[in-house]
């Protein structure tokens, strides 16, 4: 990396800081802080679930099988965006019409206090130490990228590069920072920011890549044979049917999805940010999977999971490699933001607020200080990861076979009326039990794999490892649900409580979005052009198509502008209402 890239990376860096700071003064209440007081544009919603998907992972683990795979890793993020419009059409409308502030309150509500408890200690160990993990990632994939001079206080001697130490404490801080000053408001606005600046590197990434392998006609000729195949082997047909059910259940029950439905005005515009977040996945995996997919062709030999890093390193200009870096940043920034508040919020409406004895707590405060708790856990976690010797991934296991059963009953109690908190002990029991069998006892160093009665058995499930995450997170869950809600006669008191709280919410006027998050998207895309116009006098060679991409962003820049400017807005929102 240029001193140019070190420059963009830190304006990056302190411009998400920014909009923490911009939206600090907007969170009067908790409503505020964790469900962005129901203003969020649809669209701001959107493009925040979609952001919610990615990680740095997204970049080692998808760029490695597009590299090894072709076109089956386009195909299975393609499932993304048919689950995602699913959701849209069955289930995002239902989360906005129950007028609760917090996923965890309808848990609540339709399930009672043992229920959440059980749900907030399974889902939070869960998503904390995943997160953890994804972030310990994004600082080894991005320190590879970021050479320090000899003697420099943030290097790593061994390497030459940034220490991942310091990486880790300083991406986590800033994520951190945001969080807790600007709530959901900031997790959602930067996760628009963030969707800008990643877009942004790849799009101009994708035809410097082509250039350099002589075009779109000599990559195909290029390329190996089936590399165009949608399915493989180890991808077939079956299991992209499983990849779609079972991101169904999860973009339809996960917190951080569900806080993205209630956080926006109406039910109608739940769903349009549910199907433009399925639409963006229906498109984008072409576009940001093809860097790894050509550079097979450009050198076959090179690490699969270092040939996103790589493509980059091979074409982009100086000051595009900080951009690059920037929205890897941004990929594991959003899915760290999402985690931090929606836990703190849970902690703070649904536990702290029952049992204060003060009369009027101030839950911001409170949800801050819990956001900077659970900050603090979650980048302690993510340095203790190389010391740990596996158990990270052994906790992740084991809590997954929790997670996946607890987003059936959460999706299955927005539209049956009969099951109750029954329904998830013996969902989560059954499909855990089933989880241990299958993933620990029938594996090749399992404690049932050496029996010869469960032989045929024990091959099949280590053949068979996909169709086995499907089997435990859907397909026992499900069916054990069914059995239940067959079985039951009368309406569950949570239904009741559940009516309750949606007549309250049908007799609230209507929440208006905001158009300030459109303003500050209006400014970032200008910052941007400035960006591009500043890196091509800095890159006579790239200089064309910098200006072109400046020029571009400018135009954009403008055209938000004035669809967001305070007369044509309210002429919009009328219209619309």
């Amino acid at each position: 990396m240029a001193t140019l890239d070190y420059i963009v990376l830190f304006l990056y860096l302190l411009g998400i800081l920014a909009v923490g700071i911009v939206f600090a003064n907007k969170n009067k209440n908790a409503n505020d802080m964790f469900a962005a007081g129901g203003e969020s544009p649809w669209w701001v919603s959107g493009l925040s679930a979609f952001m919610t998907m990615f990680s740095a992972g997204t970049f080692v683990v998808w760029g490695s099988i597009a590299f090894n795979s072709g076109f089956v890793a386009v195909a299975i993020n393609l499932c993304y965006g048919i689950s995602a419009v699913l959701v849209g059409y069955f289930i995002a409308g239902h989360w906005k019409k129950l007028g609760v502030s917090t996923p965890a309150e309808f848990i609540t509500l339709r399930y009672g206090q043992a229920a959440l408890k059980f749900y907030t200690f399974a889902m939070m160990v869960f998503r904390i130490v995943g997160t953890a993990v994804a972030l310990y990632s994004l600082a080894v994939v991005v320190v590879a990228l970021m050479p320090l001079p000899d003697g420099h206080w943030l290097q790593d001697p061994t390497t030459g590069n940034v220490a991942i130490f310091w990486a880790i404490l300083l991406f986590g801080c800033i994520v951190v920072a945001y969080t807790v000053l600007g709530g959901l408001w900031a997790v959602l606005m930067t996760d628009v920011l963030q969707f800008i600046v990643l877009n942004l590197a790849v799009i101009f990434m994708v035809p410097l890549m082509l250039m350099k392998v002589g075009g779109w006609g000599e990559f195909v000729n290029l390329a190996p044979e089936s590399f165009f195949d949608a399915t493989s082997v180890q991808y077939s047909w079956y299991f992209l049917m499983g990849w779609v059910a079972i991101h169904f259940f999860m973009i339809g029950g996960e917190w951080a999805f569900a806080q993205r439905f209630i956080s926006v005005p109406s039910e109608k515009e739940a769903k349009k940010a549910t199907y433009l977040f399925g639409a963006l996945y229906l498109f984008s995996p072409f576009l940001w999977l093809l860097p790894p997919l050509v550079y097979r062709v450009i050198n076959p030999d090179a690490n699969a999971e270092q040939a996103y890093v790589l493509a980059t390193q091979a074409v982009l200009p100086v000051g595009m490699v900080g951009l690059m870096i920037a929205a890897m940043f941004s990929a594991t920034a959003s899915m760290v933001s999402s985690q931090l508040n929606v836990f703190a919020g849970v902690l703070t409406e649904d536990i702290y607020k029952k049992i204060t004895t003060k009369a009027n707590p101030d839950l911001v405060l409170v949800g801050r200080w819990f956001t900077v708790l659970l900050g603090a856990i979650l980048v302690v976690v993510a340095l203790a990861i190389p010391y740990l010797g596996g158990a990270e991934k052994v906790v992740v296991s084991i809590t997954s076979l929790l997670v996946g059963p607890l987003l059936a009953p959460t999706i299955w109690g927005l539209f049956s009326r009969k099951v109750d908190i029954s329904a998830i002990w013996w969902t989560v029991g059954l499909s855990f039990f089933a989880g241990v069998v299958l993933k620990f006892g029938l594996n090749e160093q399992g404690f049932l794999a050496d029996i010869n009665a469960f032989s045929a058995v024990a091959q099949w499930v280590q053949t068979q490892a996909n169709l086995v995450n499907l089997t435990i997170g859907v397909i026992i869950p499900v069916s054990v649900l069914t059995v239940i809600h067959l079985g039951k006669s009368q309406d569950a008191p949570g239904a009741i409580a559940i009516d309750k709280v949606e007549q309250v919410q049908a007799s609230k006027p209507q929440t208006q979005a905001s158009n300030l998050p459109g303003l500050i998207v209006a400014v970032a895309l200008g910052l941007c052009g400035l960006l591009m116009f500043g890196l091509a006098i800095a890159n006579s060679a790239d200089a064309i198509i910098l200006g072109l991409f400046g020029l571009v962003l400018a135009v954009l820049a403008f055209i938000v502008y004035l669809l967001n400017s305070p007369r044509i807005h309210l002429k919009l929102s009328k219209t619309t209402s």
